[in-house]
């Protein structure tokens, strides 16, 4: 059984995206993505390293159906590094959904990674743009930090989650999914095909209760 306990030097809480446009109310939201926020803030106790991620937009990114005539979210088209799903306009940079939620304790956040900024190509992992070749540069900041462990939170769990678990592995680290402390958009079965795929790629799954308790810190907090 792997011990849960997170390591002062080598473990990460890696959080994805807990931004306003991802939660209830947003341009694209997660179905109750607001009720990973307490579980995460609960967490953040047991973990010397904390680090985030944020969807950063420019006006127009090329993911936006907006940008494509004829097209509706969530309908796909082909850009040069494969198929794209298109977003509505969301997380644009400055803007209020790109925001951190507010009752996320960001303070705790060591780093952040902000992507998509590149107005010609999506973003989802932590790690790579969605060509799987250009890197965000976590991976060399991560090994320098002498980082092994990455415990995977935030949102959305289908797609940017996901995406930066399975690269994580790919990358060399081992990677933990918090499943109480994500939640999915869940397009046409996306959440089950996700959490499979990831299993399947060595991501192991726990759930906050089992890493407070490893931690020794009460499941309401520290």
């Amino acid at each position: 059984m792997t011990d849960l306990t997170p390591h002062p030097l080598h473990d990460l809480l890696l959080v994805v995206d807990l931004q306003y446009d991802f939660c209830p109310g947003g341009a694209l939201e997660v179905p109750e993505g607001d009720r990973v926020v307490p579980v995460i803030n609960r967490l953040l106790p047991a973990f010397d390293n904390v680090g985030a991620t944020q969807d950063w937009h420019p006006a127009g990114h090329s993911s936006f159906a907006s940008q494509h005539e004829g097209k509706a979210p969530f309908e796909t088209t082909s850009m040069y590094y494969g198929t794209q799903v298109l977003w509505p306009d969301h997380c644009i940079q400055g803007s209020q959904g790109a925001a951190f939620h507010k009752d996320f304790q960001l303070d705790a956040c060591q780093f952040i990674v902000r992507k998509g900024f590149r107005r010609a190509i999506d973003s989802y992992s932590a790690f790579y743009e969605n060509d799987g070749e250009t890197p965000t540069g976590l991976s060399g900041y991560l090994r320098e930090r002498g980082i092994t462990r990455i415990f995977v939170t935030g949102l959305a769990l289908d797609f940017c989650v996901f995406y930066s678990a399975l690269d994580g592995r790919r990358e060399g680290f081992e990677v933990i999914l918090v499943t109480d402390a994500t939640a999915a958009i869940d397009l046409d079965g996306s959440k089950d095909a996700a959490l499979w795929e990831m299993q399947d790629k060595g991501v192991q799954m726990t759930d906050s209760k089992s890493i407070l308790q490893a931690a020794g810190i009460g499941a309401s907090g520290a």
